[in-house]
């Protein structure tokens, strides 16, 4: 499985930046603008919003979990989902997860 959350962790990065490197090719780092647009429309805020409460409950989960199962480095899937999303946190915390299960980091 570490094999799978690590291919995961991969492709959920570089598909989203895909779309992210267009935005910013065309507006820069407008982070104003690029907040407008999550919200441009009901159904882009319904996701949007179904993401920001993901994001949050995976953080409070890993976090408990992280101190039950010893998984180091669990925090950071903090700034990856912020950098990235919840598609490079969750397969990265996985994987963690899996080498702490192994025997360590």
């Amino acid at each position: 499985m570490k094999t799978v959350y690590l291919v995961a962790a991969v492709a959920g990065t570089l598909l989203p930046w895909a779309f992210f490197a267009g935005f910013l090719g065309a507006h820069g780092a407008d982070i104003p603008l690029f907040v407008s647009l999550l919200f441009a429309s009901k159904p882009s805020a319904g996701i949007t919003t179904d993401l920001l409460i993901s994001c949050a409950v995976f953080w409070i989960w890993s976090w408990r979990d992280a101190r039950e199962n010893g998984v180091a480095g669990w925090w950071l899937t903090i700034p990856a989902i912020w950098f990235v999303g919840l598609s490079l946190g969750l397969p990265l915390y996985l994987w963690l997860r899996e080498k702490a299960r192994e025997g360590g980091m």
